[in-house]
């Protein structure tokens, strides 16, 4: 399916599935193709270098030693606006705050569809069951030096089921290697689909899992995004991409798996069994969670397409690709969840990529009465797209940017004064994966709310800004811009 609005560069694509967003990426000049990279330390050296270069391409590495060629690897899918815009049916031209916007008026029609069911479809090109399940017959690099093993889900979704509820949860949760029909299966306390394993857990029987590396992309953004509890990721995505995903129910546990996947493991969670997991590079930047012991999956059956492609998105110091991608989505999701709770004007946000997204939130707004800017802030920290492992919230006046960070320091450093300026909010929902939180300790961190606005009860008396206005700084680049160019 491929839905084109127009014929020019801005036309909005509704892409079948991973190879066809890549071509339509190719289109783009967005991809490239490396051979030769090794598994072992290349193409992790190569997706760190990727991962921290502003708007650099999509690489796939092909012809990987000790593997069929084929076989292949792709890195920084999302490291640009434009691929992540084309993996949503946005114009490919817009600018950040703009495809905020964009995102945010699709997210108000967005109409859940749910998924179809099909008897064949890519995915079933290659099935392997019993003693043919090996998990190490695709290239899984190792990401990171101090990685404890290959993790095969990194840019992959899980698919779990509630066994109370019956609906269908998608996250993106890291999943290592630990030999040919065993893999781990970490979730962050208060994911979706760890209380649907705990569910299962619970009653002392297996849970049914489906590890998906390479989905169609709109589905793998659905399963990063933070859709409300009960959602099916696999129906939000259809509502995007305004047509059903295509799923073939699986032949060990039923689940629905993506038709047009590249890769799946199926098989079972199943309660007491456990392994040591990690340590892992995380979004934070740092080995924060070491190595523990956590639930596996015994992998029942593999399916992979020919020539299968697996997903890399390795975890690294932000900004990278991931905070990048989930900045956009977070920010549009951020804006909806404070306006629903009654916070009005609001005149912009940003999950900051510096913060992984995250650490990191900045809220602007048109300060109408007391206590305005503190209840953004607060409603901002608590709320579902930002609750989870946040730290700062920064709350700043309207003619602040809040996607510049230097703008929005600038503001903190001048308009809040630290004795008035600060509220803390103890005991929130953090992680193990925190880095700033004792090994001890880990499950609570605290939240600072800065209000970085002009003082309410003076704020008309505050000293001006010794700068020009929109309109002027737009015309002052316009006509003088040229001087700041090299010679």
């Amino acid at each position: 399916m491929r839905v084109d609005e127009s014929t020019d560069s801005t036309a909005r694509v509704v892409c079948k599935d991973l190879r066809d967003w890549i071509e339509r990426s190719r289109e783009l000049g967005q991809v490239r193709i490396v051979e030769g990279a090794s598994w072992r330390r290349d193409i992790g050296m190569a997706t760190e270098v990727l991962q921290h270069a502003d708007n650099a391409p999509a690489v796939i590495f092909d012809s990987i030693p000790d593997y069929p060629q084929g076989y292949r690897v792709l890195v920084n899918c999302f490291g640009s606006l434009q691929r992540i815009a084309l993996a949503l049916g946005l114009p490919t031209t817009a600018s950040a705050q703009d495809l905020v916007q964009e995102w945010r008026a699709k997210l108000h029609s967005l109409v859940p569809i749910p998924p179809t069911y099909v008897h064949d479809g890519p995915i079933l090109e290659n099935v392997h069951m019993g003693d043919d399940v090996d998990v190490f017959e695709f290239p899984t690099p190792l990401w990171h030096d101090e990685d404890g093993g290959r993790f095969i889900g990194t840019g992959s979704m899980d698919i779990t089921i509630d066994p109370d509820e019956g609906w269908v949860n998608c996250g993106t949760y890291r999943v290592m290697i630990h030999d040919r029909k065993t893999v781990g299966f970490y979730i962050s306390p208060g994911k979706h689909g760890r209380i649907q394993r705990q569910k299962h857990f619970d009653r002392n029987e297996p849970c049914p899992v489906v590890v998906v590396t390479g989905a169609d992309p709109a589905l793998y953004l659905a399963a990063c995004a933070e859709t409300p509890y009960g959602l099916s990721e696999l129906d939000w995505a259809g509502g995007v991409k305004g047509a059903p995903m295509e799923v073939i129910r699986g032949r060990v546990t039923g689940l629905p798996i993506p038709a047009h996947a590249e890769i799946a493991l199926e098989g079972y969670a199943y309660p007491g069994e456990t392994h040591n997991e990690g340590p892992f590079g995380e979004w934070t930047g740092y080995y924060a969670s070491a190595s523990r012991t956590e639930p596996l999956i015994q992998v029942k059956a593999v399916y992979h397409r020919n020539d299968p492609i697996i997903y890399g998105a390795p975890p690294s110091k932000p900004p990278n690709e991931q905070a990048r991608y989930r900045a956009f989505m977070r920010s549009a999701h951020l804006r909806e969840d404070i306006e629903k709770a009654g916070v009005p004007d609001v005149v912009g946000v940003w999950c900051h990529p510096v913060g992984g997204s995250r650490l990191l939130l900045a809220v602007s707004i048109k300060q109408r009465y007391p206590g305005h800017a503190r209840q953004a802030g607060h409603v901002a920290a608590m709320c579902h797209a930002g609750a989870f492992l946040g730290r700062y919230v920064i709350v700043v006046d309207e003619d602040i940017d809040p996607t510049d960070l230097e703008e929005v320091i600038w503001a903190m450093c001048t308009r809040a004064d630290p004795a008035g300026a600060i509220d803390i909010i103890p005991r929130a929902w953090s992680s193990p994966l925190d880095p700033a939180i004792h090994k001890d300790k880990k499950g609570f961190n605290s939240r600072a709310i800065i209000d970085a606005c002009r003082p309410y009860e003076w704020k008309d008396e505050f000293p001006i800004v010794n700068e020009p206005g929109p309109e002027m700084k737009k015309l002052a680049r316009e006509r003088w811009g040229y001087l700041t160019k090299p010679l």
